[in-house]
């Protein structure tokens, strides 16, 4: 029997190598499958993120498209807009142009006629800058001279105050508040 202690020592220390062995191995393998999971989990963090800037990046040329369409639709109105600005305002002009036609169609017309064709004619074209907002600048006498819409052509001697207008020798004209062309107006000069 004292074969059979041998023997039985032989397999209880093959046990305690495989139990040495198995904690070593597993404690190799915890590492390894810890930095597997590690790379699995980055990885599917970086796909998602790939998608995200996948949408992102989409979503800016997009955007960039609509502003590049919305600059350009923006530029061909002005342009239309400056190149047909005088079309309402020419459109206006027509019965004018129509009148004074007609005028010169009649080479026999009285003066009686012909002063009262000229009349109509500047009421078609008072009417047509009227509505093209263009205002006539006429300043009735005793109105304070505003260098912004009157132009001085000379001082003059008066019974009024001094630096007011005496006399509109040609009428100005705004357009929406703007001049186009002041007065000529005459000035009572100081006492």
């Amino acid at each position: 029997m004292t074969t059979a202690a041998p023997n039985d020592s032989a397999p209880n220390a093959d046990s305690k190598a495989d139990a040495n062995a198995n904690p070593g191995a597993s404690a190799h393998a915890d590492p390894i499958e810890h930095e597997v999971s590690e790379i699995a989990r980055l990885s599917a963090e970086l796909a998602e993120l790939q998608g995200r800037h996948t949408e992102v990046a989409d979503a800016f040329l997009r955007a960039k498209a609509e502003a590049e369409n919305i600059r350009r639709r923006s530029e061909e109105e002005m342009s239309k807009a400056r190149k047909f600005a005088v079309e309402a305002f020419a459109e206006s002009l027509l019965p004018v142009a129509d009148s004074l036609n007609a005028a010169i169609a009649l080479p026999n017309a009285s003066n009686e006629q012909l002063l009262e064709g000229v009349h109509a004619t500047l009421r078609q074209l008072t009417s047509a800058l009227e509505r093209n907002k263009v205002t006539v600048i006429a300043p009735p006498a005793g109105t304070r001279f505003d260098p912004h819409q009157h132009q001085a052509i000379s001082m003059v001697p008066a019974e009024q105050d001094a630096n007011t207008v005496v006399a509109v020798l040609q009428k100005g004209y705004l357009i929406a508040e703007r001049v186009l062309r002041p007065a000529l107006v005459t000035v009572a000069a100081p006492k």
